[in-house]
């Protein structure tokens, strides 16, 4: 008899130690009770170094699909980057002396991009840090940071800290943040280019708000009810309120979050693609990324190659001859078939593919049934069809809507989610 598999991974699911704020516990999940109560169950830890990141650091969905498909524990870019650090080693990367040398040589300015916090899930603080300390000992003049404030993997007022933070440590290296953004526009992931336009228009036109005072621009966001996720486009300016800086042809510009998903937009628009409806247009850049985004950009460095990762789940079903199917909608999309895979683009022999588009809102609190209900039934109709001999399926609800911290919104999530699953089993 061939037995069949399926793998369900209600995204965001957890046990919390605090029932008052568990959207969870509190929510009427009577059918994913009702498999407690009937079946044996056991609990994962997805933080830590049991999936591979330093002890005390939060998991992530990257790092928590990785781990299934590969079946053991896989260490993380964050320590592996970390280590380099440690070691005094990262000045020693050939793809970054070239990057430092190219701008030197042709003394063109140097840009570091990306999300400035200690979240620890796109970037680190301490890596922006050490390639700032690198380009300035390097003899590098024209250095400026574009920072994307975070607030979804840390407090959303937090940024304004790790602002300052980052503000004392240049200060001895004459290096000043040109600009400010939320991770909203900048890091977006599933193709709303009106976000990304925001974004670009910012570090390459240097269009928003003009301040010779990034840390008082911050505050006055919070005060007006947006915070860091959110906050508007903010360009330092000068005693004439121009722009210090903005992003030239020609330029160097380092990319620093290690994350590979959510600074692929933003790159693509800045060196790969025209995008004339948004207004935006490639620039010949001497670009570098901390990893590799995309095995299909061209003429873009990166410090950090991959380590391809193998015998995955995915790889063994096919050695077998087994047929095996990924299914989720948009924003977890590549969660179940890149990460999954282990970082392989290319589906496997034998493996189906398929994507639910996720609904197009501002924030999923304002849809908390997402695309759930669609990706069941396109879930239930391609099983029937294809009779695959295992199913990796993501519902995205918990995790996405959970990350807007609206507790209505949540329990709507979960229920929606608690009602498919049902449905699918």
């Amino acid at each position: 008899m061939n037995k069949k598999v399926m793998l369900i991974i209600m995204d965001g699911w957890g046990h919390g130690a605090h029932p008052a704020s568990d959207a969870i516990y509190q929510s009427n999940t009577f059918f994913i009770k009702s498999l407690y109560s009937q079946y044996p169950h056991c609990e994962l830890i997805t933080c830590g170094e049991a999936v591979g990141l330093p002890s005390g650091q939060m998991g992530n969905s990257e790092v928590g699909h990785m781990n299934i498909g590969a079946g053991r524990i896989v260490y993380q870019e964050l320590m592996r980057i970390n280590n380099v650090i440690k070691n005094n080693m990262l000045g020693q990367n050939e793809a970054l002396l070239a990057t430092l040398k190219y701008a030197k040589e042709n003394n063109r300015a140097l840009h570091l991009l990306g999300l400035v916090s200690d979240g620890g899930v796109h970037s680190h603080i301490s890596h922006l840090k050490a390639l700032c300390q690198i380009a300035h000992d390097f003899g590098l003049k024209n250095i400026f940071i574009h920072a994307f404030t975070d607030g979804r993997d840390t407090d959303p007022k937090s940024g304004f800290g790790f602002l300052k933070d980052l503000e004392a440590f240049l200060n001895n290296l004459e290096i000043p943040i040109a600009s400010v953004i939320g991770r909203y526009y900048a890091m977006d992931r599933d193709n709303r280019w009106l976000r990304v336009k925001i974004a670009y228009d910012l570090i390459v036109h240097g269009l928003g708000k003009p301040s010779k005072d990034m840390l008082s621009a911050v505050q006055q966001s919070y005060e007006q009810g947006i915070t860091d996720e959110f906050i508007n486009p903010i360009i330092k300016a000068d005693e004439e309120g121009r722009p210090i800086t903005t992003i030239q042809e020609g330029d160097t510009v380092i990319c620093f979050n290690f994350r590979t998903d959510r600074c692929r937009e933003i790159s693509r628009a800045l060196t790969q693609q025209d995008f004339p409806e948004f207004g935006m247009k490639k620039l010949g850049l001497y670009y570098t990324t901390m990893t590799m985004y995309d095995h299909a950009f061209k003429n873009v460095n990166y410090i950090f190659s991959n380590d391809d990762l193998t015998h995955t789940l995915g790889e063994t079903l096919e050695d077998e001859g087994l047929t095996q199917m990924r299914i989720a909608e948009t924003e977890k999309y590549p969660h179940v078939t890149f990460f999954f895979n282990g970082g392989r683009e290319q589906p496997f022999k034998g493996e189906s593919r398929f994507m639910v588009p996720s609904p197009k809102v501002a924030t999923y609190d304002l849809q908390p049934e997402m695309s759930a209900i669609e990706v069941k039934n396109v879930l239930i109709e391609k099983t029937k069809a294809l009779q695959p001999d295992f199913i990796c399926v993501n519902f995205a609800n918990p995790d996405m809507v959970g990350h807007t911290g609206v507790m209505e919104a949540v329990k709507r999530a979960v229920e929606t989610v608690d009602n498919c699953v049902k449905e699918v089993v």
